[in-house]
């Protein structure tokens, strides 16, 4: 008497080989998630209105400063009045680009510390493991944005201030020495404050705490550092990215006699410490996600 045979059963697959569903799902490119952090990113209109406003005020305090200084020429007319005045001072104002720090930061760091806060990153991190790739693509996002953002700003507010200063014949054009220097140094301090504001947002994990990481680090920390009696105070001070700035932002041929300065930056070291700040920021926050528990 025969017996009918009956097939034998597959033995489950262990969990992680070929037999698991999850491996046969294709990995999310780097395109598709850089799109993904745009989406989050444009989605919040507070980076709009942030943006707006910051670009709008900078642009304002520097125009009034240019036209506040062609009121002086008129007023008094003379030519020592004249020569006195740098024009390459108005556009580039360091009070007003505290704005652009604080904003560009704040940008940065919410581009992290909002999901932490909202916990929606455990959805990001369920869906890419790859931390890593998600804190890259999200730097990449932030970096393109504020690129933009700080090139309108550097680009309007040195043509408006110098428009303002072609009333009275002192105007500069854009290819003037030390213009293009900078225009482009303005035009990279926005991604490196975001960078910097992501860096932090990792680390504080909480967006008000974050935003004040941000201040105290690119807005406060400066201004204990900014004597000249002690070569390693200025030192530590230049290592710093807004007196950086300050320095890539003068004019090499000012119109009056500049009043000598101790221990200054140097171009070179200026533009070092754009990428440092740059670079440590971004590799902060990779190994801190990389390395904490949600």
């Amino acid at each position: 008497m025969s017996t009918a045979s009956t097939p034998e059963r597959a033995a489950p697959a262990p969990f992680g080989t070929a037999g698991d569903a999850s491996r046969d799902e294709p990995r999310a490119g780097f395109g598709a998630l850089a799109a993904a952090e745009w989406i989050k990113l444009r989605s919040l209109r507070s980076t709009y209105a942030v943006l707006l406003t910051g670009a709008l005020a900078i642009i304002a305090i520097c125009a009034n400063s240019a036209r506040s200084n062609v009121h002086l020429i008129e007023t008094n007319g003379t030519e020592e009045q004249r020569q006195a005045i740098d024009p390459m001072n108005a556009p580039f104002i360091p009070d007003a680009y505290l704005i652009l720090l604080i904003v560009c930061g704040a940008v940065g760091a919410m581009a992290v510390a909002g999901e932490f806060g909202s916990g929606s990153i455990r959805t990001t991190f369920a869906a890419v493991p790859a931390r890593r790739q998600v804190i890259a693509a999200k730097a990449a996002v932030v970096t393109a944005v504020t690129l933009v953002f700080g090139t309108v700003v550097a680009v309007s507010s040195f043509a408006l201030t110098q428009a303002i200063f072609h009333q009275v014949r002192i105007g500069l054009p854009f290819d003037a020495p030390g213009a293009p220097r900078a225009i482009a140094a303005t035009a990279l301090l926005a991604p490196l404050s975001a960078l910097v504001g992501l860096g932090l947002g990792a680390l504080v994990r909480h967006g008000a705490g974050a935003v004040m990481a941000v201040v105290g680090v690119l807005a406060v920390l400066p201004r204990f550092f900014m004597g000249e009696t002690y070569r390693w105070v200025k030192e530590i001070g230049n290592a710093m990215p807004l007196p950086a700035w300050s320095a890539l932002v003068e004019n090499p041929r000012p119109h009056h006699v500049a009043v000598p300065v101790r221990y200054p930056v140097e171009s070179g070291e200026a533009w070092i410490v754009f990428g440092a700040w740059t670079l440590a920021a971004v590799v902060v926050a990779v190994l801190v996600v990389q390395r904490r528990d949600v």
